[in-house]
């Protein structure tokens, strides 16, 4: 059976419509050749990312996984192996041991802020705000984020900046944005 010339144009006219209503879903980046899931909690990702092999070791010898997989939300600032590389020499090993692990912890807890904030709210936020925002992470510290030139940075408190490189990378316990440089708390 053939359907009248004017049948196939309206159901082309509906196909195109719908196509087009449709919305439009952002897909989560990959992060150290790793697709990361909005399904999967911030270890559960973490652990697939070759660039984050350095920190995952740090959370697991901190005794934080289980904080990281719990509910959150959590938004945290998650350096590359890069950026731990660029510490100076023999510090990773230092924090690593087990007699260093309070001092690891205060390091790590220095990346991550109670609640859920994207890239653009945190760039939003620093612009009505004179152009910087303040954060308070879980180790009691203040992170601020900046935005240069069009991208956002990160200040610790030890005058550190680090470039966020993925920015709005979503987790089902919160968001990670990839830095390019370690977090020091003060």
């Amino acid at each position: 059976m053939r359907l009248p010339s004017f049948r196939i144009i309206a159901l082309s006219a509906l196909v195109a419509g719908v196509a087009i209503a449709a919305p439009a879903y952002a897909k989560n980046p990959n992060v150290g050749g790793a697709p990361m899931y909005t399904t999967k909690n911030i270890v559960e990702n973490a652990v697939n990312s070759k660039d984050h092999t350095t920190l995952v070791a740090a959370v697991k010898a901190a005794g934080l996984v289980d904080t990281l997989q719990s509910a959150g939300p959590f938004t945290v600032f998650a350096p590359t192996n890069a950026a731990f590389a660029k510490l100076p020499k023999g510090t990773v090993d230092t924090l690593l041991k087990p007699e260093n692990k309070g001092k690891l912890t205060k390091v790590l807890t220095a990346h991550v802020v109670a609640g859920k904030i994207s890239g653009a709210e945190m760039m939003k936020k620093a612009k009505a705000m004179g152009g910087k925002y303040e954060m308070k992470t879980v180790s009691g510290d203040t992170l601020t984020a900046e935005v240069k030139k069009g991208k956002l940075y990160i200040m610790d408190e030890s005058g550190g900046e680090a470039r966020v490189t993925i920015a709005d990378v979503n987790q089902s316990n919160g968001v990670i944005h990839v830095v390019n440089k370690v977090l020091l708390p003060k």
